[in-house]
């Protein structure tokens, strides 16, 4: 485990690896999407019922004229089938897996399904693991552009009915979006829309001053895996016998485990903080709606009362008129 981490963080200090980390709900399409960046089937996408992907995998790719990327591919983010254990543990593997920070952030949502609150939970729950500050990183797929090319549509037109949480977002993330075909078979459509990508992760260094994002969990990690390898390093420099040698690894590396497993639990209670508290704020919204929609109810109750009663006085008075002039044509004394 320590050689493994030491050889990452190696390779990742001298050839400059930018990571590249997608978010998203299971089906909309993140393995999908990670494969057409690379170019090549490394991550398992297929149309299951349940996601495919069941932990955090990583895959690096040259990029043309840039910096290499380590494409991470994440469990769905807040999925409902899943426990708030699992997810923390993949994000804290997640955030393992980012040796040197964050440098892009993909929040993949898909045209093929109507926007829900579970995608307002995952952005809700991203800002708070990670700080609002993560928004500056953001660039979010759109999936499913052969569903818009077969309507003949653009992702302006869709986007004409969006629900206002993803105005919001596209407005803090200043319009970075791109829509990615994974379905299609042309070569040409294919490079612009990795080159689109690309182009939008460069803005992303310009915005932020080619810094990575690295917030309070993930330096936790990082000081983690620095003292873990520091004390590895010490332990091999220590003349022991092998025998006391594997037993002193073992010891190092259950703390190693317990101290990661510390900070899952932690980010496990943030995650069901951030359910719970997105679960009253949706019924409170659900009971506003249902005030709003009685009182509309009552508004228009008493408008065809009043609309009705109006009727029935006009009625009354041509009647009475109708009987005046008819009773004055009768009188013939």
């Amino acid at each position: 485990m320590a050689n493994e981490q030491k050889r990452n963080l190696a390779v990742n200090a001298e050839q400059g690896i930018e990571n590249i980390v997608m978010f998203g709900r299971t089906g909309n399409g993140k393995s999908a999407t990670g494969n057409s960046i690379v170019g090549n089937r490394v991550f398992d996408s297929k149309a299951k019922a349940a996601g495919v992907t069941r932990t955090c995998e990583s895959f690096i790719v040259e990029t043309p004229e840039g910096p290499k990327v380590n494409v991470i591919d994440t469990p769905g983010l807040l999925d409902l089938t899943e426990s708030a254990d699992y997810i923390s543990k993949e994000i804290v593997n997640c955030l393992h897996k980012a040796t040197g920070g964050l440098h892009a952030v993909l929040l993949v949502l898909t045209v093929r399904n109507r926007m829900t609150k579970e995608e307002e939970v995952v952005l809700s729950t991203l800002e708070v693991l990670f700080g609002n500050k993560i928004v500056d990183y953001l660039i979010v797929v759109f999936t499913g552009g052969d569903l818009l090319e077969d309507d003949d549509e653009k992702i302006e037109d869709y986007l004409e009915g969006c629900p206002d949480f993803l105005k919001r977002l596209l407005e803090a993330c200043e319009q970075r979006l791109v829509v990615f075909n994974n379905k299609t078979k042309e070569d040409d459509k294919k490079k612009n829309q990795v080159q689109e990508l690309l182009h939008l992760i460069d803005m992303v260094r310009k915005h932020t001053n080619n810094k990575p994002y690295t917030e309070a969990m993930y330096l936790e990690i990082k000081k983690e895996t620095e003292r873990h390898m520091k004390e590895q390093e010490e332990l091999e420099k220590q003349n022991h016998s092998d025998e006391k040698f594997e037993e002193l690894t073992k010891e190092l590396e259950l703390m190693n485990a317990q101290n990661l497993k510390a900070m899952s639990e932690m980010m496990a209670n943030t995650i069901r903080m951030v359910t719970e508290a997105q679960e009253k704020l949706a019924e409170q919204r659900e009971k506003l709606a249902e005030d709003r929609h009685e009182k509309e109810e009552k508004r228009h109750q008493a408008e065809m009362m009043e609309a009705l009663s109006r009727m029935r006085e006009e009625t009354r008075r041509e009647m009475e008129e109708q009987m005046a002039r008819g009773q004055g044509g009768c009188n013939i004394l």
